[in-house]
């Protein structure tokens, strides 16, 4: 299950979403996310499906490492599709199960509602798995600017998200170690009911979140060792520019975005 998160983890390469502007990647996901959640018709659903297809293909990153992310949220789906089967109203009565009526639209619903969590899902991984932390703190603390003005501490907010999404693939790997170690010792991480497994898991938290402080505790003296006070007087050795690629992927988007809110709102 660990080895099945993709989020906070990077794959090197030279794709076109690889050299992008972080900012515009960080841009066009919450747009195509609005729009994945706006989407209220089957001709809309296809129009995600494909562009998020797309931009998987472009980036050059294994599509079954980038799907692997969506097995950690298979229980979520069973859930939310289980309750969107049973409550949701509907006409055409398939089956009745325990006094429940299951309906041909309360399964049209349960399956748009696990599509759009998938699709997001793998939307995300895209814009981690193609843009380095780093790159994606000066991107995020580049759109907040402007809310400086108002002493927001968004260099603060910025650095917590860079060293929050390094740290995950580390304490990833911290807690792969803490359970093959636990296991070696005769500890049963598989059999059981849920609260057993849950109990069994305990002697992974205590050393992972020792090790968690401990790390955090050398992140900071590493910091103040080297003379770190913000934001103030503090240069970049990358700077971000807006380029050609970042024009055409914007100039390719925005006629999706078009041609999607005609499709979706106009021409239905």
């Amino acid at each position: 299950m660990l080895k099945n998160i993709t989020m906070g983890q990077y794959i090197p390469g030279n794709s076109v979403l690889h050299r992008a502007d972080p900012r515009i990647k960080m841009i066009w996901v919450i747009i195509l996310m609005v729009a994945l959640f706006t989407a209220n018709n089957f001709s809309g659903y296809v129009m995600m499906l494909a562009i998020i297809t797309i931009m998987l293909l472009v980036s050059e990153v294994p599509v079954s490492f980038t799907l692997k992310g969506i097995k950690p949220l298979l229980i979520i789906l069973v859930i939310t599709s289980a309750i969107n089967i049973f409550t949701y109203p509907g006409t055409t009565v398939l089956w009745s199960v325990w006094g429940a009526n299951i309906t041909l639209e309360g399964l049209i619903q349960a399956a748009v509602i696990a599509g759009r969590l998938c699709l997001m899902v793998i939307l995300g991984s895209v814009l981690t798995l193609t843009t380095t932390p780093m790159a994606l703190t000066d991107g995020l603390e580049s759109l907040l600017k402007p809310l400086k003005k108002w002493r927001v501490p968004v260099h603060e907010m910025a650095m917590m998200m860079s060293i929050a999404l390094r740290f995950i693939p580390t304490l990833l790997e911290e807690t792969d170690r803490i359970i093959k170690a636990q296991a070696s010792r005769g500890a049963d991480f598989d059999t059981g009911n849920i609260l057993e497994k849950a109990k069994s898991f305990v002697p992974v938290l205590i050393p992972l979140f020792v090790s968690a402080f401990k790390r955090a505790e050398e992140l900071a003296t590493a910091m103040e060792s080297r003379c770190y006070r913000g934001d103030i007087g503090r240069t970049r050795m990358k700077q971000l520019r807006y380029t050609k690629v970042d024009r055409n992927i914007s100039l390719f988007l925005l006629l999706f975005m078009i041609l999607f809110i005609l499709t979706t709102f106009v021409f239905r």
